[in-house]
């Protein structure tokens, strides 16, 4: 007789996994990479949140964004929220996309942007996680609903906005269908704009959620330098002291380098994607939003040069993702590889 093992117990997305909610890839997955993209409409990042901003200009960035990763073979993620889901333009660029199998759309939730509008707009509030349990499944849902409509079929994955998820997050997810979220940044701390605390939380994909039904998929962050191995407990100590952080960096002793090209050289990437391989890290997340793509739109591209920056970024990592022997993954191979 085939021994089951026992279901796990319901879990909140923002709990740390015990042992026993961790699970590694079916043999023969080997080390991937997947990435992931913020699929979201222009703002200033520096103003005040705004129900009225909600402009979808960076289509034609978007466009060619598309078309550099599917020749390199690598198929994005767009989890994509409520305005960028209800521009027809856009929404039909991606229903091909999703068409013809070379990228996936799930849901990422602004909640400043996405109805029913019952909230007040602050800080507080931009993290949908904070909302009441009523208000943010009713935000989820209509988000869903829409994503639905735009690409035929309901989305599985979902990314909060602004990372924000909350403890009525994972029940609600799971009752509207989702099966993956990869909202935990690990390694961040955004209790200072009334956010989650992701500084513990591991890196490697667990199951969450009412009796494990979600699978999480936390962005990949790795500690460099000599004091890497005490990342997790020195780098919060130093972390809003600007100029001691500063001063660890330049010496080489504590670095947090996340796996994006936003803000992050292609060199202290490809340290970050060492170490995470040397500890057996076996499925690396990238990301980056999608207004980067056009220039003027984020702090990361400002310009025609700096777009040329950012897919030169791209060439080198994606070549040293080649050397090491990393290969791309998307949506289905993993929900596949990690059942």
């Amino acid at each position: 007789m085939t021994a089951t093992a026992a279901p796990l117990p319901d879990s909140r997305l923002t709990d740390r996994p015990d042992a026993s909610a961790f699970v590694v890839p079916r043999p023969g997955f080997g080390r991937r990479f997947a990435l992931v993209v913020d699929t979201e409409e222009e703002f200033d990042w520096t103003a005040p949140f705004d129900r009225a901003h909600q402009s979808v200009t960076a289509l034609g960035g978007m466009a060619e964004g598309q078309r550099y990763f599917e020749a390199a073979h690598v198929r994005p993620l767009y989890v994509t929220d409520y305005p960028v889901a209800s521009h027809a333009r856009a929404r039909d660029m991606m229903a091909r996309w999703v068409a013809d199998e070379t990228a996936d759309v799930g849901a990422h939730l602004h909640p400043w942007v996405n109805p029913p509008h019952e909230e007040q707009v602050c800080g507080a509030n931009s993290f949908v996680g904070n909302l009441p349990e009523p208000l943010e499944r009713a935000k989820l849902t209509a988000l869903r609903d829409l994503l639905t409509q735009a690409f035929g079929k309901p989305p599985v994955a979902y990314r909060a906005g602004r990372y924000g998820i909350g403890p009525n997050t994972a029940q609600i997810l799971a009752d509207l269908g989702f099966r993956v979220d990869t909202s935990v940044r690990s390694r961040f701390d955004y209790r200072a704009q009334y956010g989650p605390d992701f500084r513990h939380m591991p890196l490697r994909p667990w199951r969450t959620g009412p009796a494990g039904s979600i699978l999480e998929l936390p962005l990949s962050t790795a500690f460099l330098g000599s004091l890497a191995p005490l990342g997790a407990h020195l780098y919060p100590l130093v972390e809003r002291h600007r100029l001691v952080r500063g001063g660890l960096s330049r010496l080489g002793l504590l670095d947090r380098v996340p796996l994006t090209p936003e803000g992050v050289p292609l060199t202290d990437a490809v340290r970050a994607v060492d170490a995470l391989l040397a500890r057996g890290q076996e499925l690396l997340l990238f990301s980056f939003h999608s207004p980067t793509l056009t220039p003027g739109h984020t702090l990361y591209v400002r310009t025609g040069d700096d777009l040329r920056v950012f897919y030169r970024w791209w060439d080198g990592m994606l070549n040293h993702l080649a050397r090491v022997g990393v290969a791309p993954t998307h949506l289905d191979e993993i929900i596949a590889a990690f059942a």
